[in-house]
């Protein structure tokens, strides 16, 4: 895991190492804008081979003092380059005082006023205007600026220095208005990525990728407040011992609506078993069983009318894990099934049916609920069971920090006592001790075939699978989200349901496992 750092924990870390001497806030201004040009040159390798002309707008603050530094780096690569303040040159903080004062050596700095003359034709903009640590709204004036440049943006490359101005990096969602940024088409970033690079309208607003640079911090100590972006598995744990057997990988029970409805469950069970699971039973209502029984083979079968019937399955077959939800339809059989299941106490996925079924009193289903289950919701089961983190995750953000999806899955785990997994392309795992990672499938990890009926189905059984196998929730939940997006990134377009669990074992190999 990557952790990703809020603009609060970022300037910390800074602080430190500045006051204890590691390094200076000038010598890290410089290695952050040297990092800009380098990335922007990474990125158009033709920007590289002759001078070219660009535009770059400083703020009041040190992301201002980033931008002094790429327009003086710029220049001494031969660019033409206009520099343009926000702000009283008077009030800049030392560093980014220091660092105008150099460019002045070189050129000229204009204030910028409502009435400030548009600046010409250039290959690209700079946005330095406003960092991670933007707090308030962008003002009109600069806001009326920004909109001419971008009404003639034309074939103009606009480069966000740390994120795209007026956009809050903890959420992800934008300030209030700031129409002028309509988006960036390349930012970078330094030390550690935010939140808000992948949560929300984050990716959408940063452009074709984030470029974290390097400025020579060093390792940072990530707590349980830290929010971690998942990464490829740190160690082979989905890997199997050359002297084990399907009994010690344990036994996935994945429960099935009626006649006409096992589609989902089926999905589940076929990921359940493709992650991993020594053995799957799909438990169905027994006049569904002759149409399960004739689209499976590995996975068994087993009646499953009422919570009796449960019980006597689970203990015959010493079921480590159930998956409930899959297309399990509402009423009395289903609140059965969850109480049943609950009540074991085993590993517990709770998914689609089972958690609407609870729409009108989520605390019945809360007090029921323990440590060793994980619920799925996306966007509109989340607001069926947590009508209040949902509202105010949609209420417009009008200051930063702004409420994120972070912090909605963080207060919904700690409400339902379980891990919690919010899907959506910026999918946000979270259990009840505050511990969060983002798995986001955006930029070179975008996933959009995974927007099909039946993929969510299949997480829950790749999650049901691990928790069979023995993971705590928070990892299975991790594991299985990152290898759901590596799946269909295997597949590609054309992408349904049934591929996803085919594609594990490329991906596996891929893994080396």
């Amino acid at each position: 895991m990557t952790e990703l750092l809020t603009a609060a924990q970022m300037r910390a870390i800074e602080q430190a190492a500045i006051a204890s001497g590691e390094v200076t806030g000038l010598e890290l201004m410089e290695r952050a804008g040297r990092g800009v040009v380098e990335a922007i040159l990474d990125w158009r390798p033709e920007l590289a081979t002759a001078p070219h002309r660009a535009v770059v707008l400083c703020g009041p603050g040190n992301n201002g003092g980033d931008g002094f530094v790429v327009a003086r780096l710029l220049r001494e690569r031969g660019w033409e380059v206009e520099v343009f303040l926000y702000g009283d040159e008077a009030k800049l903080p030392p560093d980014a005082a220091e660092n105008c004062r150099r460019w002045r050596e070189m050129g000229e700095v204009v204030r910028v006023r409502p009435d400030t003359a548009m600046p010409v034709a250039s290959d690209v903009v700079v946005d330095a205007l406003f960092g991670a640590g933007l707090t308030r709204p962008l003002e009109p004036e600069l806001l009326k600026f920004c909109d001419r440049i971008f009404d003639d943006r034309g074939a103009t490359d606009f480069i966000a220095v740390d994120c795209l101005s007026g956009l809050c990096m903890s959420s992800g969602r934008p300030i209030a208005d700031r129409s002028a940024f309509p988006w960036a088409d390349l930012t970078v970033t330094f030390h550690r990525c935010r939140p808000g690079h992948f949560l929300a309208e984050g990716p959408s607003l940063s452009g074709d990728r984030v470029v974290r640079v390097d400025i020579g911090l060093g390792l940072t100590k990530a707590g349980t407040s830290t929010v971690r972006l998942a990464q490829p598995l740190e160690r082979p744990l989905t890997r199997k011992s050359k002297l084990s057997h399907k009994y010690a990988h344990g036994h996935a029970l994945i429960l099935s609506g009626g006649v006409g409805r096992g589609g989902a469950a089926r999905l589940a069970a076929r990921g359940a078993l493709r992650i991993g699971a020594g053995l799957v039973t799909v438990g169905a209502p027994p006049a569904a069983l002759i149409e399960n029984a004739a689209q499976l083979n590995a996975i068994m079968l087993a009646p499953v009318a009422d919570a009796e019937a449960l019980m006597t399955e689970m203990a015959a077959r010493k079921v480590q894990a159930v998956c409930i939800g899959p297309g399990l339809g509402f009423g009395q059989r289903t609140r059965a099934l969850v109480a049943t299941t609950l009540a074991a106490r085993v590993g517990t996925v709770l998914d689609g049916d089972a958690l609407t079924e609870y729409r009108d009193d989520p605390q019945t289903l809360f007090s029921q609920l323990h440590d060793n289950c994980v619920l799925t919701p996306h966007e509109g089961e989340f607001g069926r069971l947590f009508p209040d983190l949902l509202e105010r995750l949609k209420a417009p953000a009008t200051r930063g920090p702004a409420y994120s999806k972070v912090d909605a899955t963080r207060e919904a785990a700690k409400l339902a006592g379980c891990v919690v997994l919010f899907k959506g392309a910026d999918t946000v795992i979270a259990d009840p001790d505050g511990r969060c990672s983002i798995n986001a499938a955006h930029y070179e990890r975008a996933a959009p075939w995974l927007a099909t009926a039946g993929s969510g189905d299949v997480l829950a059984g790749y999650i049901t699978g691990l928790l069979a196998r023995g993971f705590a929730p928070m990892a299975a939940a991790e594991t299985a989200a990152w290898l759901h997006v590596e799946c269909a990134r295997k597949f590609g377009p054309g992408l349904i349901a049934e591929d996803l669990p085919e594609q594990l074992p490329a991906v596996f190999r891929d893994l080396g496992l």
